[in-house]
């Protein structure tokens, strides 16, 4: 599916969550205040078990007490994950050099929703070709599925081709607070430095 397709799924999974949640979606178009996060009360995270690089199990809770970031995708992705999870690093970087003890609060975690190929090793290497700050999560797919329905997060396997086949996906970066709770989405489409001031709006 294409780029344009995919960010169009994202904000209509959004609007949803937004609905369930009792969230007026002008939200979305709305510059959010300092005092109430656009995600504030949305149904966006929960408990998980997911496997990091090394093969150890790795739980929702182990990281209370920090900031998070979560991003669905899979590393044989052609195009859109490569783009998004660059965009996402570079303005994190760019977060480091202007706010260094807010960004060593803050955990980016990129979990595969294509555990079949996923192992942990090609996790580990796709995630640390971007940063060794981006955390890899995979696991099985009954694992990926729970950490995927607890963010709302959209996938589908595409038909199978003779190159393999492609993942259908909503391609969102979510700001989690150190209590696990959402606070905004990533401007990953934008430029690193959109990324940046984002980061800096909410992460005190």
């Amino acid at each position: 599916m294409s780029d344009g397709a995919m960010t169009y799924r994202s904000f209509r999974h959004l609007a949803a969550i937004m609905l369930l949640a009792g969230l007026p979606l002008a939200a979305c178009s709305q510059q959010p205040s300092a005092e109430r996060p656009p995600l504030e009360g949305a149904a966006i995270g929960g408990p998980f078990t997911l496997i990091d690089k090394d093969g150890k199990s790795v739980t929702w809770d182990s990281f209370k007490g920090s900031w998070r970031v979560v991003y669905f995708g899979y590393t044989f992705c052609p195009d859109a994950c490569p783009l998004d999870v660059q965009s996402l690093m570079r303005g994190f970087a760019l977060f480091e050099k202007s706010h260094a003890a807010q960004a060593a609060k803050v955990q980016p975690i990129f979990i595969t929703i294509d555990p079949a190929r996923d192992t942990p090793e090609v996790v580990g290497q796709w995630t640390a070709a971007f940063s060794p700050r981006l955390l890899g999560l995979t696991g099985s797919p009954e694992q990926v599925d729970k950490a995927a329905k607890a963010f709302a997060a959209y996938y589908k396997k595409g038909a199978e081709t003779s190159g393999g086949y492609l993942m259908d996906h909503s391609r969102i970066a979510y700001l989690m607070d150190p209590d696990g709770k959402p606070i905004a989405m990533l401007p990953i489409d934008q430029k690193p430095e959109a990324v940046e001031a984002e980061l800096a709006r909410w992460v005190k």
